[in-house]
């Protein structure tokens, strides 16, 4: 018969084949330290119809593994305890030779699950007689865990008719009835604890106390605590955590905190006993404190949670965590920061960065909460704090990664317009070098961003000169990126400089698409070199790629820019013989280019014209019809023209801007 381990904790321990036992014989195992010796719980058990084991020979064993062991009869099999020499143990040498004869705690669990009474265990428990009381107690919880509390009763009954019993096996069956949410059993097992002379300990009081938690009896909590002291027992590190998890259930902060402050003043003043702790006095107060920050921060985040305001809220109570000397370390302010996605907490982020930049403070700011204020700031529309926090990163730490770089250029377009607004003309350069001298290098996309937000803004030189820095960067530009720089010049009017940067695209071999056609077909168009843009419309066909839409308003609009109405409307119906629909910004464009033209006529008739198309235009093209009539001397009565237009929000699909179209055309 092969040996049986009944118990194995962290450790294993060494099982070797006696079959000389006709007793259930089980050896706790014990490991020796230099601050003394340490328990590990571990039992091998020896089933066999013969005789005792031969202790001489365990012992040999034993001497070649490096063990140390005491031999016990359990139960009083025999009455006595049999204990050999003590040596010390090595259990990573041990464990390597535990191959067979364990015992599965969960598969014997599961055999189990059906029993009702202790004659149903003591039919399934006839070949484990002995076990050690740990076994059960693991046993006890599983089954409260599989939600078969019937069956963890019939072990304690079984064990009151076999074996001798003590608080534990109470206590996990307590744990079992809270586990299983079986409330309406603890007084039974109270009851029966006391009927079999047993008085509940510490860890039966928090038991109950978790149990009432769940159950939201936060009264019986304090009451409880209240008789602990008249049992005669002394609160340990979970009892004073229980009460602050109550506290927490009440969604009491201000509570919490002020039970805490009371704790502190008895710790400092000597008036906690050190062994009702498990571990040290200190380690425990640590684990108290950390309890309670964990606790507040946990119903911070449930009020920024609430459909309702409460960043005021918090922030007082952060100034009440202040005024008790609890700090929030780095890790739990990051927590908080996470929390926040509403623009009305950009006051809270921004205390929470101001505290998180502290000098002392414990932990290490992360790059990843530092990317999340970043985030925030920019959906507060607080973009200049946004870039703030990103260069306050690049002196003081941590180091922004290339997220951290993709953020802030995802907000580059609304803070180069303030920057053009505030005559901050350089800004986009000196950030980019403050990037490279962390060596941080912007992606492609990011690279086209950049020249996004200049062409939007008319900063023709600092597109240039990031196209440049680019290149010496290594990035090789694409057809987009082309593409942007194009746009740039062309709002800038330097068209020579476009014209060199077209050749030198198409002699590096990048191939225009629709969008650097169309930015050429509008520079062309804003010259008056009409011969050109329809040669840039055959090289389109003969590249198999369509003018668009885009295409032909960008051409109309170049005409008007240039004062052209005649061209624009020659352009207008070449566009409808290329089967190409017209839209809105077409007909606006073209009403435009002939009112300043002086042709109010034909403007006005492509007014109705857009009108009976069903087209809605914008105040702009109906003010140019109505001033162009009465520059012109033609009369245009308001009548003729319908109602006045209200102004609509840009659409995201007839955005006349060029640069709006790259992505679509890439």
């Amino acid at each position: 018969m092969q040996p049986v381990i009944a118990s194995y904790p962290n450790q294993s321990i060494l099982a070797k084949s006696y079959l000389d036992s006709d007793k259930l014989w089980v050896f706790s195992f014990e490991k020796i330290r230099r601050k003394g010796c340490i328990s590990c719980s571990s039992y091998i058990s020896f089933p066999s119809s013969r005789f005792a084991p031969n202790f001489s020979q365990l012992k040999t064993d034993a001497k070649n593994k490096g063990a140390f062991y005491t031999t016990r009869c359990f139960n009083g099999v025999l009455g006595l305890d049999q204990t050999c020499e003590k040596v010390e143990v090595d259990y990573e040498e041990i464990s390597d030779a535990v191959q067979n004869g364990r015992i599965d705690v969960r598969a014997l669990t599961l055999t189990l699950h059906d029993a009702k009474t202790a004659d149903d265990m003591a039919e399934l428990l006839k070949d484990y007689p002995y076990l050690p009381l740990q076994v059960y107690n693991c046993i006890i919880r599983r089954l409260g865990f599989a939600q078969r509390l019937d069956a963890a009763f019939a072990i304690v009954e079984w064990l009151k008719k076999n074996r001798t019993l003590n608080e534990l096996i109470y206590n996990s069956l307590l744990s079992a009835v809270k586990i299983s949410k079986r409330f309406y059993k603890v007084s039974e097992v109270i009851d029966d604890m006391r009927s079999q002379g047993f008085e509940p300990n510490i860890v039966t009081y928090n038991t109950l106390m978790s149990i009432y938690i769940e159950v939201g009896k936060t009264k019986e909590i304090f009451n409880l605590f209240s008789q602990i002291e008249v049992a005669g027992l002394s609160p340990s590190t979970a009892t004073y955590c229980t009460i602050l998890s109550t506290y927490k259930e009440m969604e009491d902060a201000h509570g919490a905190l002020e039970y805490f402050i009371k704790f502190r003043e008895k710790y400092q003043m000597g008036q906690l006993q050190r062994d009702s702790f498990e571990e040290d006095l200190e380690r425990a107060f640590v684990k108290i404190e950390t309890c309670t920050v964990k606790i507040c921060l946990s119903l911070m985040r449930k009020w920024l949670l609430k459909e309702e305001n409460n960043t005021a809220e918090v922030l007082r109570f952060l100034s009440c965590m202040d005024k008790a000397d609890v700090k929030l370390d780095q890790y739990f302010l990051g927590r908080l920061v996470w929390v926040c996605t509403r623009k009305e907490h950009y006051m809270l982020v921004e205390e929470l960065y101001k505290r998180s930049r502290e000098p002392g403070l414990e932990g290490d700011l992360s790059v990843s909460v530092c990317n999340r204020i970043i985030w925030f700031m920019g959906k507060a529309k607080k973009w200049w704090a946004a870039l703030e926090v990103f260069e306050e990163m690049l002196e003081r730490g941590p180091m922004p990664n290339n997220f951290s770089f993709g953020l802030v250029v995802s907000n580059f377009i609304v803070l180069l317009m303030a920057a053009r607004q505030r005559g901050i003309y350089r800004w986009p350069l000196k950030l980019l070098d403050k990037m490279g001298e962390r060596d941080l290098t912007p992606s492609t996309k990011q690279w086209n961003t950049i020249l996004i937000a200049c062409s939007k803004v008319y900063e023709t030189e600092a597109a240039v000169e990031i196209f440049q820095l680019m290149v010496q960067k290594g990035e090789k530009p694409s057809v987009l990126t082309y593409g942007l720089l194009l746009s740039s010049l062309e709002k800038g009017a330097l068209y020579d400089e476009a014209v060199r940067v077209w050749d030198h695209m198409r002699k590096v071999g990048v191939k225009p698409n629709v969008y650097a056609y169309t930015i050429m077909a509008s520079m062309y168009a804003r010259k008056g070199n009409h011969d050109m843009v329809d040669l840039v419309l055959q090289e389109m066909a003969a590249a198999r790629i369509e003018p668009t839409v885009v295409t032909f308003n960008a051409i109309i609009s170049g005409c008007a820019k240039g004062r052209m109405g005649a061209a624009a409307f020659e352009w207008f119906h070449k566009m409808e013989g290329r089967n190409v629909k017209p839209n809105e910004v077409s007909y606006e464009k073209v009403i435009v280019a002939l009112a300043r033209d002086g042709k109010p006529k034909l403007a006005h008739q492509m007014y109705e014209k857009a009108c009976k198309e069903g087209f809605v235009l914008k105040q702009r093209a109906h003010d140019a019809v109505f001033k162009a009539g009465g520059v012109g001397g033609v009369s245009v009565h308001l009548d003729d023209l319908g109602s006045y237009p209200v102004e609509r929000r840009k659409s995201t699909q007839n955005k006349s801007n060029q640069s709006d179209f790259c992505y679509s055309s890439a």
